[in-house]
């Protein structure tokens, strides 16, 4: 039997916490016997979780005991962890214990030191977040998670599922994890990545700005087939100066904002209709399927096939929607907010149907 230490500090988001401890302790052996001893550890004797408070019954020096230590997020994961955890948790990691980060533990984990020079994920919304505190992580925002071998990452809350299923098929094989799997009710291997879960904002023009009427009008006839040219030409200027104050005014060029106004609307007609692929890559003014599935598959990180089943609104028709909204509120501006909303939920974020593993 493996022993896992769930590392609960103050502020700690409660999923975090719980999902490893259920997902471990749903493991058992072919011979029935449990697969993980999961202790529950913390500086403090009681923390608080927001809507409860949790009394974890072992405190930091379980973590030099364990075979695996799992560090949830806490609700503003821009605030230093307590230094005596900082020194258990690197102490830990020289004895060649196996840590994982869930969430917004990736800052709890960074903070260590230990990520530098490797790889990492966390949720989407805090990514730019993680990357600007500790520059010397590489941060993926696509993935579900991330092995490094000792160090593991994981992003938004139900990704930590993901996480432990693939530690349980490491530790224990593919039966284990699939039995693991079942009373999850979670497939062994999620389809596709974070990706699909970010909400890809149109880049704004600040209001009153020069190109916000043609920014309206692209997003309206985005169907439409266009070139650089004919966008100038709408606009009234030279392509040399669309381009420019495309730069200055959206952070982008007139074509990548076009490709982005397009998936978008791809998104829309795959989570409202049933029409086929086909169809939607026209509406969505795409040259031809084949480009529609490899531009679709490049920004979202899944096919569109993929994407419907994980998305599309029960009871939908052939027919056509309502307009396609137009962008929604961008990302959540701090961390915290993003660590607080504990999940894939989080800034309006859809509900995580079919996502996969890095």
């Amino acid at each position: 039997m493996l022993t896992v230490a769930v590392l609960v500090l103050d502020q700690v988001i409660p999923f975090d916490f719980s999902a490893p401890i259920d997902t471990f302790g749903f493991a058992r052996l072919p011979d029935g016997r449990a697969a993980y001893r999961v202790r529950v550890c913390s500086p403090a004797a009681e923390v608080s979780a927001g809507a409860f408070t949790v009394r974890a019954p072992y405190g930091l020096e379980a973590l030099a005991e364990a075979d695996t230590i799992i560090v949830p997020g806490v609700a503003d994961p821009t605030v230093p962890p307590p230094p005596e955890v900082v020194d258990a948790l690197r102490a830990a990691a020289a004895n060649g214990t196996r840590i994982a980060s869930v969430c917004a533990g990736a800052f709890v984990l960074a903070a260590t030191g230990l990520l530098d020079g490797l790889r990492a994920t966390t949720h989407w919304v805090a990514a730019h977040h993680l990357a600007a505190m500790y520059p010397g992580i590489t941060v993926d925002p696509n993935v579900l998670y991330v092995d490094n071998g000792q160090f593991l990452t994981s992003a938004g809350a139900a990704a930590a599922m993901d996480m432990c299923l693939h530690l349980i098929r490491k530790d224990h094989g593919s039966a284990v994890a699939a039995h693991a799997a079942r009373l999850s009710v979670m497939p062994l291997e999620r389809e596709g990545g974070q990706a699909q879960f970010i909400v890809h904002d149109l880049p704004p023009a600040p209001a009153g700005a020069t190109l916000e009427p043609l920014l309206e009008w692209l997003e309206d006839h985005c169907d439409q087939d266009f070139t650089l040219e004919d966008i100038a030409a709408r606009a009234g200027m030279s392509t040399r100066t669309l381009n420019r104050r495309f730069r200055e005014q959206t952070g982008t060029t007139p074509l990548q904002w076009l490709h982005r106004a397009r998936v978008r609307r791809a998104q829309y007609l795959l989570e409202t209709t049933a029409h086929p692929v086909e169809r939607i890559a026209l509406q969505a003014g795409f040259g031809s399927p084949t480009a529609f599935r490899e531009r679709f598959r490049r920004v979202v990180g899944t096919s569109p096939q993929s994407y419907r089943r994980a998305f599309r609104t029960s009871g939908t028709t052939g027919t056509d929607p309502a307009p396609a909204p137009g962008p929604g509120p961008g990302p959540v501006a701090g961390a915290a907010a993003a660590a607080g909303a504990g999940g894939e939920r989080a800034a309006g974020v859809r509900a995580p149907v079919g996502s996969g593993p890095s």
